[in-house]
């Protein structure tokens, strides 16, 4: 019953790839705090859940990096009729690294936000049976060893509404 966890990460992943995505975000952070916005290419946001250490040593990955994935499916039989009709968890994890600790943590924090800002704009039906009514929390991990040194991480976690027949 993976197929609503498969339909809402490849949502996730299309919506802060576009042009009014993450790259929206980010440029709206950086004139408002008068700093060059942090560059996103789409290749960058990818729809796997990989832990860090692999991901250097297999993926090639490039900082910093979104990765995109489900991480939970609760089919909780809201509508007794449908196959699936519960709730999906949502993880959006953003990676930084630098060679420097300055500024690591303000990067992360600027990106963290440029994902919460694209996920407020993005509340409401999603189509296919996938529906996000708004709300999120955000973890973040300490920095570490890894990536160009230094490496730290943000969770953004969120819940989708999911109808499946």
């Amino acid at each position: 019953m993976s197929a609503p966890g498969r339909r809402a990460t490849e949502y996730v992943v299309n919506l802060l790839r576009a042009p009014g995505g993450l790259a929206a975000s980010l440029a709206w952070i950086a004139s408002r705090e008068g700093k060059v916005p942090a560059e996103v290419l789409p290749e960058q946001i990818r729809g796997q859940n990989i832990s860090s250490e692999l991901a250097e040593k297999t993926a090639g990955v490039h900082y910093p990096a979104i990765y995109v994935y489900c991480e939970r499916l609760s089919n909780d039989l809201k509508e007794k009729f449908r196959t699936f009709a519960g709730r999906i968890r949502m993880v959006i994890e953003a990676r930084v690294s630098k060679d420097r600790l300055e500024d690591l943590d303000a990067e992360l924090q600027r990106l963290s936000e440029a994902i919460a800002h694209t996920l407020d704009t993005a509340r409401g039906n999603w189509g296919e049976g996938l529906c996000y009514p708004g709300g999120y929390e955000v973890t973040y991990s300490p920095i570490r060893h890894g990536g160009k040194n230094f490496l730290q991480s943000a969770k953004i976690a969120f819940e989708v509404d999911a109808r499946q027949d």
